[in-house]
């Protein structure tokens, strides 16, 4: 079964554009350097500061408030992805890059120079609101510079990024904040952003427009209704369970004024005439199954990514940097898995593939609660190797594959509902996980002791020990459990064969043989 290809005339007022030259003779070298360097910046950004947390507060104070660090960051990240695919469809890719990159920069610089926990917990969304840009239109370009058949590579080469990222992050961070001064991690972006800019500035080429275009008109309020929507649904999930209860009147208040705001930004996009997330994003059923897919995988990885440490940390009894080599594992074997990727899909296809991926992954969510207690190092990390490997078949494939199915003006819109979609995931993961391993903890230590004191003495006997693997099995159980959505979302919604452009495929093949895969 396959879809009707989409038109290459996209929504109303739009142009039509040929894809940028991606044959032997384009520069294509610098321009993916570049993007490898604008997205270290966004990969190392939550793991160098992590480190440097401790030398932070003990400097600006703010002990309370300190986890907005992360979450102001994330929410800035998260709502802008779709304003920024839909700018870079309408102005192309390379103006959305410098300016996301600019502000980027301009974020860290005011980072280095905040006074107090509140400016710096401002300045890092100002840092959110350009990483957004990087994030989203990184992917577009990749997408852009390379046919269907060479994606994996430049995927990969993306892959490895976070992969080193998540290694060298925590040390690097660690290194200046011990030794130099905490400011210097937002000032390390400065000559790895400019570089960029130049090599982005030069360097890339943007598509000639075949058709003159009509006035541009933005949908600014549809993105100030996003913006609102997704600040007020983060703000409650991040905030849930932690700064109040989750059925006090905050939280009840702010998930019904999501609501409310969600309902008003469909009302608004319905009526926009060129609207930030058009209809189709959700109409087509490629688009909807990856979207929904890559949502779960958001869920499904805050499990190993937020959880896995303390594991490692109060029922193995290792250090924080061996905890980290343990979770590091499955960013070992991630890119290489995606590389490989090609080599599964263009034989069984994309659906079959990430169908195959996921379900490697849910068994082995499945199996870490029958992990020995307490187990040795080793089971862990080679359960996480072998997770990293599967979901790298299950995620490229989908992102390859839906890129596939859209001409180059939808392409920015598409890749960043997939992304906005995997962002909102981990942040509902967050919220839900870490409200499971509470009740979880609770249950097992008595109703009446405050969790919060528990941080300091987490291996200090055996009952927080078994408490804490308690608890952590379960999340990994309902990470199993998002693995199971994704799968059942591939499995009832994306046609068999996705409807792949036939100018996408790229191998002399014509007709239907061409347009699915």
């Amino acid at each position: 079964m396959t879809e009707s290809s989409p038109t290459s005339a996209g929504t109303a007022g739009s142009a039509a554009v040929s894809a940028p030259d991606s044959g032997p003779g384009a520069r294509r070298g610098p321009v993916v350097l570049a993007l490898m360097l604008a997205m270290g910046l966004a990969a190392l950004d939550g793991t160098i500061v992590s480190t440097a947390v401790p030398q932070i507060v003990g400097d600006l104070g703010g002990l309370s408030v300190f986890s907005w660090l992360f979450s102001g960051y994330l929410l800035a990240v998260t709502v802008t992805l779709p304003v920024y695919g839909k700018l870079s469809d309408t102005f192309g890719r390379k103006p959305v890059l410098i300016a996301g990159t600019v502000l980027f920069l301009v974020g860290s610089l005011l980072c280095a120079a905040a006074w107090n926990m509140a400016s710096l917990i401002a300045f890092r969304v100002v840092q959110g609101l350009g990483g957004g840009a990087l994030q989203g239109t990184v992917q577009t370009i990749a997408a852009d510079l390379y046919p269907l058949k060479e994606r994996p590579r430049i995927q990969a080469k993306l892959s490895s990024v976070w992969a080193t990222a998540s290694i060298a992050g925590p040390a690097l961070g660690g290194l200046l904040a011990g030794y130099a001064d905490w400011r210097w991690i937002f000032l390390i972006n400065l000559p790895v952003g400019l570089l960029a800019l130049w090599l982005v500035g030069r360097h890339l080429v943007e598509p000639a427009r075949t058709a003159p275009r009509e006035r541009v008109r933005i949908d600014w309020a549809g993105a100030l209704a996003i913006f609102a929507t997704g600040a007020v649904l983060i703000t409650a999930l991040v905030q849930g369970g932690v700064a109040w209860p989750w059925l006090s009147a905050p939280s009840l208040g702010l998930l019904a004024g999501a609501a409310a705001l969600a309902a008003l930004t469909v009302v608004i996009e319905r009526r926009a005439a060129e609207p930030i997330i058009p209809g189709w994003v959700w109409r087509r059923r490629t688009i909807a199954a990856v979207n929904l897919s890559l949502g779960a995988l958001g869920l499904l990885m805050v499990a190993p990514t937020v959880f896995l440490p303390t594991y490692a940390q109060s029922v193995l009894g290792l250090g924080p940097i061996a905890a980290g080599f343990v979770l590091s594992s499955w960013t070992l074997s991630w890119p290489i898995s995606a590389a490989l990727s090609n080599r599964v899909y263009t034989r069984i296809g994309f659906r079959l593939t990430a169908v195959l991926g996921i379900s490697l992954a849910l068994v082995l969510l499945l199996a870490f609660p029958f992990l020995p207690f307490p187990g040795e190092p080793w089971q862990p990390a080679l359960l996480m190797l072998l997770l990293g490997a599967a979901l790298g078949l299950f995620q490229l494939p989908l992102i390859v594959g839906v890129q596939s199915t859209v001409p180059y003006g939808e392409r920015g819109t598409t890749t960043a509902s997939v992304l906005f979609c995997r962002q909102v995931g981990q942040s509902i993961g967050a919220a839900l996980f870490g409200a499971v391993a509470n009740g979880v903890l609770a249950a097992r230590l008595g109703a009446g002791t405050d969790l919060d004191t528990l941080a300091p003495a987490l291996a200090a006997t055996d009952g927080i020990r078994r408490a804490v693997d308690a608890a952590v099995d379960y999340v990994y159980v309902g990470a199993a459990g998002a693995a199971a959505l994704a799968l059942l979302a591939l499995l009832t919604l994306a046609p068999r064969r996705f409807p792949v452009l036939e100018e996408e495929a790229g191998d002399g093949r014509s007709g239907q043989e061409a347009g699915a895969r």
